[in-house]
């Protein structure tokens, strides 16, 4: 169960709420700054698996990811 107070998950969600297309693992680090790769990840995963957003592994073997919220864009954007 997530805490309300966690402010990783809040700024994820709100970053993937905003973005226009799906985002690398990366560029959520850079929008977040000083947060650790492995704290953003564990966040990532625990949001996934909330169903809050969606993950997918991109490249084969690389390790790379794409995150977005399906309120970002598509059916459940509004404009």
């Amino acid at each position: 169960m997530r805490r309300n107070s966690d402010k990783i998950s809040e700024n994820i969600v709100r970053i993937l709420k905003s973005a226009e297309e799906p985002l690398e693992t990366k560029e959520i680090e850079l929008v977040l700054g000083n947060v650790t790769r492995i704290m953003i990840l564990y966040r990532l995963n625990n949001l996934r698996g909330e169903g809050l957003i969606k993950g997918k592994a991109i490249g084969s073997g690389k390790g790379t990811w794409i995150w977005w919220s399906e309120e970002a864009f598509g059916k459940g954007r509004k404009k």
